[in-house]
């Protein structure tokens, strides 16, 4: 198959050296949903050396609208995402070394899976994991990806250690926090067009253009007709605790992680963040309601009636998940509807 790649090295910024260059790369996927499957498969057809792809949770039906690596016998078969990629995708090209992690990417699994890594792509679903990325990349010197979107928005960022601001510098100064696929929907054009911001700056980063790398937030919104790109430079903060002069990696200590407890005697896991919140409970029952959810309340708490577990928020951002006493589940559950 010498004609693999011809129109890929036919583009000048690429060439036959930066195929091999591309040929010689590790990217580590975190997240194999509508963002981490669309990534994999281009990387994959691209001619990457090395994939490796983490992810918890395993194939629903409500995914295969946008989640374009898997299928229906997926859903029937309840394949963890991670295990229906890895499968799919040396179909697509089995010169690609491919790894797939079944498993919460938390702190300490992501120190395991940097090793020889040239570069992280976020494809996750919540800020937790995704400031773990950040201080991992700031650890080990990594460039990394910021990808999220919700509804027809979304927002990518390319962050390089040593010359652009982390994630923790821009959270100071730029709201980029909100809702979640499942409390405000998503359709699929928004996530394809992340995944070409992403997947364009990846491909630049492994054939080594680093002058062509966008260094700016890109936002857009499809519906509204809306494109931004923001210059973020002067984010940088010589004080942050991620990427400044005296670093602690904050996000890598057990402290700053959300903390998850099974209750004694009981089908039920508690969820508590790192840090007490303040949740509007009133716009939180209009926001589930309007979803579809069965949702009842007071002013101290909300009930969310789901197809196998009920959730309990309460206003300081602690949530009981009855129904389960996998500890995995339940943060998954927890970061869908909280963000």
């Amino acid at each position: 198959m010498s004609e693999r790649y011809s129109r890929q090295t036919l583009f000048p910024p690429i060439g036959n050296e930066g195929q091999e260059r591309i040929r010689s790369k590790h990217v580590l996927i975190v997240g194999a949903g509508a963002l981490g499957s669309g990534n994999a498969e281009t990387m994959t057809r691209a001619g990457i050396g090395t994939l490796t792809i983490i992810d918890r949770d395993y194939v629903e039906a409500s995914n295969l609208q946008r989640q374009q690596l898997y299928t229906e016998s997926d859903v029937a078969e309840k394949l963890p995402k991670a295990a229906a990629a890895e499968k799919r995708l040396k179909r697509i090209n089995s010169d690609v070394e491919i790894h797939s992690v079944i498993g919460d990417a938390t702190p300490e699994k992501l120190e395991e899976l940097v090793e020889g890594v040239d570069l992280i792509l976020d494809s996750t679903d919540n800020f937790e994991t995704r400031m773990a990325i950040n201080d991992i990349s700031q650890k080990y010197e990594i460039p990394w990806i910021y990808g999220a979107c919700v509804g027809s928005f979304g927002m990518s960022l390319t962050i390089i250690p040593g010359r652009t601001p982390c994630l923790n510098c821009l959270l100071k100064k730029i709201p980029i926090q909100g809702m979640t696929c499942d409390t405000g929907g998503i359709i699929a054009p928004a996530v394809q067009m992340v995944i070409a911001h992403q997947a364009a700056e990846t491909l630049k980063i492994l054939a080594e253009d680093w002058d062509a790398v966008r260094t700016e937030m890109v936002s857009f919104d499809l519906w509204r007709n809306q494109y931004t790109s923001m210059k973020v430079s002067k984010a940088k903060d010589e004080g942050c605790l991620s990427c400044g002069k005296e670093r602690t990696y904050p996000y890598l200590q057990t402290e700053n992680m959300m903390k998850s407890t099974v209750l004694c005697g009981r089908d039920t896991v508690q969820i508590r963040p790192p840090k007490e919140l303040e949740i509007q409970l009133s716009e939180l029952v209009k926001q589930l309601k309007s979803l579809g959810y069965q949702v009842k309340g007071n002013p101290y708490l909300l009930s969310v009636d789901m197809e196998e577990q009920r959730l309990v928020i309460f206003k300081d951002g602690r949530a009981l998940i009855h129904g389960t006493k996998n500890l995995t589940q339940a943060k998954s559950i927890y970061q869908r509807l909280m963000g």
